[in-house]
């Protein structure tokens, strides 16, 4: 007997993810869908493990390109089990460290300083005179790219 499939807005409904983007994730090759003869999408059950997988990976601020690499290292594209989570999440421990770091820089300085972009706030003269952070890159180079010499003291 097959297995019963879901229509797009039962696995909306089911995951709490947007038909829109179930499309979209569909279009990135990240769940996969069949087709009726009326050309109308039908999920498997299992796509909603995917979904959940997908889900939670882009909160914790994982690109869905890596995602989609992490989904395909699964054998003949799988759902994700357990063990498939903590060894895929445990890859990812590094870039979810850098995020953390990122969120505690923003939240410490976030009324001070934008670590300067610059929105020409009035501690910016001090944080980043005569715009000496131009050199260090683009956008808020003292949140986004910490170094021992830059410091929104200076």
């Amino acid at each position: 007997m097959p297995a019963e499939l879901l229509t797009i807005g039962e696995l909306s409904a089911r995951s709490g993810v947007a038909p829109s983007a179930l499309r979209f994730y569909e279009k990135l090759g990240l769940i996969h869908a069949t087709r009726t003869s009326g050309n109308q999408r039908r999920y498997e059950r299992t796509e909603l493990r995917r979904v959940a997988f997908i889900r939670i990976s882009a909160q914790v601020g994982i690109p869905l390109e890596t995602i989609k690499d992490a989904l395909a290292s699964l054998p003949a594209n799988r759902t994700p089990t357990r063990a498939d989570w903590a060894r895929l999440s445990s890859s990812w421990r590094s870039h979810l460290d850098e995020q953390i770091a990122l969120l505690g820089r923003l939240r410490d300085t976030l009324t001070d300083c934008i670590g300067c972009g610059c929105l020409s706030l009035k501690s910016c003269s001090l944080a980043n005179h005569a715009d000496r952070l131009a050199a260090k890159g683009p956008g808020p180079v003292i949140l986004t790219k910490p170094s021992p010499s830059v410091s929104p003291a200076g």
